[in-house]
């Protein structure tokens, strides 16, 4: 079986490992009321979604007694 007579040093192994990290997330804003959501979701807001281009979620009103 084939072994590296060395190890890997810190900085190549650092190398290989460069593009590992972590994006930021990207924010998308509801075309209705302008709250910040992530893309392709529905806004939690006011039920909107951008993607489909109308409300997903139909919010009702509170019945009053």
């Amino acid at each position: 079986m084939a072994v590296p007579k060395r190890g890997v040093a810190n900085a190549r192994a650092g190398m290989r490992r460069s593009h590992h990290h972590l994006k930021p997330r990207q924010n998308a804003y509801c075309n209705r009321c302008g709250h910040p959501i992530q893309p392709h979701v529905v806004c939690w807001n006011c039920g909107w979604s951008n993607v489909q281009g109308r409300e997903a979620v139909v919010i009702e009103a509170k019945k009053e007694k």
